[in-house]
C-alpha cells in the first residue's frame, strides 16, 4: 500500500500546525495568526505568523498544496514530457528576540509530476 500526495499533503499541514503548537507553548505570550490564500492556477496555502512574544520577535510557519501546470519553459529546462503537478510543504522562518540565538530556516517539500515521478527535499540552517 503506498501514501498518497493527498495524504503527504495532510502530513504537512499537520506537521505546520504541531509546530505552530509547540512554538507557541516555548513562547508563553505570543499566538499565530493565520492568512489562508488560494493559488489561482490551484490549491492554496496557509500562511501562520507569530511576533511580539517573550521568545520570538517574529516568524513565520507556512504550509502550501499547490497543482496545476509548468510552464513550457520549466518543462524544458527539467526535460520533461509532462505538465502536470502538485507540490506541497511546510517552509519556517524564525528570529528570536535574544541575540546569541539563531535564527532558523527549513523546509521540507514533496513535488510529483502526473506521471507519477516524485521526490522530497528539504533543508535547515541556522543564522548566527
Amino acid at each position: 500500500m503506498s501514501i498518497t500526495k493527498e495524504e503527504i499533503g495532510s502530513w504537512f499541514r499537520e506537521l505546520q500546525l504541531h509546530i505552530c503548537s509547540e512554538l507557541e507553548a516555548e513562547d508563553g505570550k505570543a499566538k499565530f495568526v493565520e492568512d489562508n490564500w488560494e493559488r489561482p492556477g490551484g490549491g492554496g496555502g496557509h500562511t501562520r505568523v507569530i511576533q511580539h512574544g517573550n521568545v520570538f520577535e517574529k516568524g513565520g510557519v507556512n504550509f502550501s498544496a499547490v497543482h496545476g501546470e509548468l510552464t513550457e519553459n520549466i518543462a524544458q529546462a527539467l526535460n520533461l514530457n509532462t505538465r502536470g503537478f502538485f507540490a506541497t510543504g511546510v517552509s519556517i522562518v524564525i528570529h528570536p528576540i535574544n541575540p546569541f540565538v539563531p535564527i532558523i530556516h527549513m523546509n521540507v517539500r514533496y513535488f510529483e509530476l502526473e506521471d507519477g515521478t516524485y521526490w522530497f527535499g528539504g533543508g535547515i540552517d541556522l543564522t548566527p
